[in-house]
């Protein structure tokens, strides 16, 4: 009998053993599938280029679709990104080498109902206002393709630098849809009316010196080995705008904003109060002396 309950209490040691270890495999695998489906990632810059984050799109079987999962982690970051005071330049890019974003999941989409669609293009719209809307600089790097909801993306970022052979364009007529992530709105106010209705009427897609040559993008440059050229150009530019006084950025940022939106008499309002609103800093004083000092001046954002 005693041998009996000695072989009982062994099995379900053993047993016992066997179903915790199968939960903490379960777990640890959980949370390293978990790491591994970070789809968007930030990267906070430091030394010389403290102010710079670098946001990154990694969704690299999809070509960085927008499916759910990237739109809810996208969404998350640029809420953070928000409310932090201490950042000056935020660049955009894809971690993903010769690739920005594909634009919509299709596969994803496929298996929506009429509703979750509507509210799926719903979030994302929402999202590309956010980006428009953040106060620093904000700077897209296109290394690759950049087609429907992916240059809506783009064109939701103050200025956007293109690889040579970077592929853009809002494709969604092909697919008997149109822009829906603020596409028809803002691409007339970069490249025209004229031309956006071109565009978009004929799904047309562009190459970077293309889009360059209708001010679609700011700069255009040849892709390097490692897929990442456009990003190169951008954290360059970053750097030329970190040492400037950051609030004179952000309102410069806001005044050309609104006052876009507006008559130019409205416009030149919004300037003034914009204006108003640098004087009593402390970094307009600094930039004043260290002008009369001949240094560099060292700019707090106060």
């Amino acid at each position: 009998m005693v041998s009996l309950i000695k072989n009982i209490q062994l099995a379900s040691f053993f047993y016992n053993g066997s179903r915790i270890a199968t939960q903490l495999f379960s777990t640890n695998t959980q949370l390293h599938l978990e790491i591994e489906v970070k789809e968007v990632i930030l990267k906070y810059l430091d030394g010389k280029d403290n102010g710079i984050v670098v946001l990154g799109l990694n969704r690299p079987n999809t070509r960085n679709a927008f499916g759910r999962n990237l739109v809810s982690q996208l969404n998350n970051a640029i809420s953070t990104i928000k409310q932090d005071d201490k950042l000056r330049v935020l660049i955009i890019r894809s971690l993903v080498p010769f690739v920005f974003c594909a634009g919509a999941d299709l596969r994803e989409r496929l298996k929506m109902n009429k509703s979750e669609v509507s509210e799926f293009v719903t979030s994302l719209r929402n999202i590309m206002n956010d980006i428009e809307s953040i106060s620093i600089p904000v700077i897209s790097a296109i290394d690759g393709i950049a087609l429907g909801g992916g240059l809506e993306l783009a064109l939701a970022t103050d200025i956007r630098i293109a690889a040579l052979e970077a592929k853009l364009g809002l494709v969604e007529t092909k697919l008997a849809i149109i822009p829906g992530a603020g596409g028809t709105q803002r691409l007339p106010r970069i490249v025209g009316s004229g031309i956006a209705k071109e565009l978009i009427y004929t799904a047309r897609i562009l190459n970077g010196q293309q889009a360059k040559n209708i001010h679609l993008v700011n700069e255009v440059v040849p892709q390097n080995k490692n897929g990442d050229a456009a990003y190169q150009a951008a954290l360059l530019l970053a750097r030329e705008i970190l040492p400037n006084g950051p609030i004179g950025v952000k309102l410069a940022k806001e005044a050309i904003s609104k006052g876009m939106e507006m008559s130019i008499e409205d416009g030149l309002e919004i300037e003034k109060q914009c204006y108003n609103k640098v004087i009593d800093t402390e970094d307009r004083l600094e930039g004043l002396s260290a002008f009369t000092a001949k240094r560099v001046p060292i700019y707090k954002g106060t």
